[in-house]
C-alpha cells in the first residue's frame, strides 16, 4: 500500500510540473530535486529535511495539491501502522476527509484501493502478518529462472532454487 501511495505522490508531482512549467522536472526545480524527500516517512525526516520540504511546498506547489497528496500518503502510513481496529477506523475516516479535500483522481484511486482491500488491511492490523517473505522468495526464484544460471539439467536447476530458498529461510 505504501508503494501505491508513493506512486500516487510521484504522479501528482509529475503532473504538477507539467501543469506549472509545461515540461518535466529538472534538477533546478525544488520538487524534482527533493523528490526522494517527498517519499521519505515523516517520522524519519530531520529538522533540516522538514525545512527543505516546507521550501518545496512553498516554491513549487502553487495549487497546494502536492502538499495534500503528501498528507494523504502520510495518513495512509498512519492507518497501516495503527495497533487496533478502532484506531484504524478513525485513521480511515481522516484519510477519507483528506482525499475529499484533495479532490484529485490520483488520491481518489488510492482511497478506492484502500476500501477494496479493507478486509485484508484489518487482518494486517490485527495479526501483523504479511506475505512479504513469500513474495521475496518468489522474486528470488523468478530471478534464478530469468538468468538460468547456465543449468541445462532440470534437477540441478531445481536444486539451485531449493538451496536459494533454504538460504533465505536460514537468514
Amino acid at each position: 500500500m505504501t508503494m501505491l501511495a508513493n506512486d500516487m505522490l510521484t504522479t501528482v508531482r509529475q503532473g504538477l510540473s507539467q501543469q506549472v512549467r509545461g515540461r518535466r522536472g529538472r534538477t533546478t526545480d525544488p520538487a524534482w530535486a527533493n523528490r526522494m524527500l517527498l517519499l521519505k516517512a515523516d517520522e524519519k525526516l530531520s529538522e533540516r529535511a522538514r525545512h527543505r520540504l516546507a521550501g518545496v511546498f512553498a516554491a513549487d506547489d502553487p495549487t497546494g495539491s502536492l502538499q495534500v497528496a503528501w498528507q494523504v500518503k502520510e495518513q495512509l502510513r498512519t492507518l497501516l501502522n495503527t495497533g487496533s481496529l478502532e484506531a484504524a477506523a478513525a485513521a480511515k475516516t481522516a484519510l477519507a476527509d483528506l482525499v475529499e479535500r484533495a479532490a484529485m483522481p490520483e488520491t481518489n484511486r488510492l482511497y478506492k484501493t484502500v476500501c477494496r482491500w479493507w478486509a485484508e488491511i484489518e487482518v494486517l492490523i490485527v495479526t501483523g502478518a504479511t506475505t512479504a517473505k513469500v513474495e521475496a522468495n518468489n522474486t528470488a526464484i523468478k530471478h534464478i529462472k530469468r538468468t538460468a544460471r547456465g543449468y541445462r539439467n532440470p534437477d540441478n536447476y531445481k536444486s539451485r532454487i531449493l538451496l536459494r530458498s533454504a538460504a533465505r529461510m536460514a537468514a
